[in-house]
């Protein structure tokens, strides 16, 4: 039963991605440096943004639609770059355990997802009304274009953590690998996107890698494939409807990346509360004080394991910004695909978690299919823009 819906979970995915095999278009943005206020005429590095305020859209978190940064040299620029790296992986791993920890003490993912959320106000707000980072200027049109792309924020963030805490953290992100299925499949049936022939065929090695993965998964549930999934369809639609909704626009004051991105941190906590009251109400605090009077954590300890995945997952968004915002389009495949195994490693010996020898020949296949996919879409950009 297990092997025929996981087989239907894949079979959706393919049929999702049907499309002829013609190149498609690329553009150019202008984005802000991380070390620099001046704009930018830069070429988008992994997926088709024709607009600033759409950089912060297309990744787990925000910082996938990295920027190709002309390298200005010196051992401080590398030294630079690789401490954001270290620092985006470092928070990336901190808040898988984190999550994963919390999740395991108290299983509300919906309000657990609020709280994260709502974690990035603490940090920039204070940034924005002490002026070292200039507050966006957005009009009630500005947030109505917005809010559907914060939607499918929200689902992005609320399936990861409902798959984080359904499953073993390795099996939800060996199932977050085939995003690029999903992304090709939207970017065809919404934008009538389609793209050469060797980059759909990166895609099949990602499918058949998360079905050998799913079907040898010895953690294996319907709700973290679900759950996962769902965070890659809302994924996929984040960047589809950035590109379609604010091409060419330019929305409200100040709205860079980095502040699009807290823009729809704000949104996202504000849809979430209501949701998580529907959902779960207000259970977690009965449940905090019964696992503080059960020995397992004191009041501080486990308030402070839920902030601390709340800092976490904020600041490895916006680290991996400055990150993948200072290399060429290769560094950034690479470092995506490096970045998945270090979390699967690492969660796998943070929580003893058994891997059977097919999932581990899944998931390194789909993630192998991954990095294929990312170095295909660059050379099918370079293409067309020689």
């Amino acid at each position: 039963m297990k092997i025929t819906l996981t087989l239907i979970a894949v079979a959706a995915t393919i049929s999702t991605s049907a499309s002829a095999f013609v190149p498609s278009t690329s553009s150019n943005v202008k984005t802000l440096s991380a070390n620099s206020a001046s704009l930018r005429q830069l070429p988008v590095a992994s997926v088709d943004l024709s607009s600033p305020t759409s950089l912060a859209l297309s990744s787990d978190g925000g910082a996938k639609g990295a920027v190709e940064e002309v390298p200005e040299g010196g051992i401080g620029e590398t030294l630079q770059t690789g401490s954001y790296f270290a620092l985006w992986y470092l928070f990336n791993i901190g808040y898988n355990i984190y999550n994963k920890q919390a999740l395991n003490a108290l299983a509300f993912p919906w309000t657990i997802a609020t709280i994260q959320m709502a974690a990035g106000l603490a940090y920039f707000v204070p940034l924005w009304v002490t002026g070292i980072r200039k507050a966006p200027k957005l009009s009630t049109s500005d947030l109505k274009t917005l809010f559907p792309i914060a939607l499918c924020h929200t689902g992005v963030h609320i399936g990861a953590v409902i798959a984080l805490g359904a499953g073993a953290v390795s099996f939800a992100h060996i199932v977050k690998a085939s995003e690029p299925v999903v992304t090709c499949g939207l970017n065809a049936l919404l934008l009538g996107q389609v793209l050469p022939l060797p980059v759909y065929l990166t895609l099949l090695p990602i499918i058949g890698g998360v079905a050998i993965a799913s079907m040898k998964e010895l953690s294996f549930t319907f709700l973290a494939l679900a759950a996962a999934m769902l965070s890659n369809v809302s994924s996929a639609a984040r960047s589809v409807l950035s590109k379609k909704t604010m091409s060419g626009k330019e929305i409200g004051e100040n709205l860079d990346a980095q502040n699009l991105y807290a823009v729809l941190t704000a949104m996202s906590t504000v849809i979430l509360i209501p949701l998580m009251l529907a959902f779960e109400g207000t259970g977690l605090f009965t449940a905090f004080k019964g696992v503080v009077k059960a020995g397992q954590f004191t009041n501080k300890s486990l308030a402070t394991l839920l902030g601390l995945s709340g800092a976490c997952y904020y600041a490895y968004n916006e680290v991996a910004f400055l990150a993948l915002g200072k290399v060429n389009p290769v560094t950034h495949a690479v470092g995506n695909t490096i970045k998945r195994v270090v979390i699967i490693v690492a969660s796998v010996i943070a929580f003893k978690t058994p891997m059977t020898t097919g999932s581990i020949i899944g998931s390194s296949i789909a993630i192998f299919g991954t990095l294929l996919y990312s170095l295909a879409m660059n050379a099918s950009k370079k293409k067309q823009v020689n």
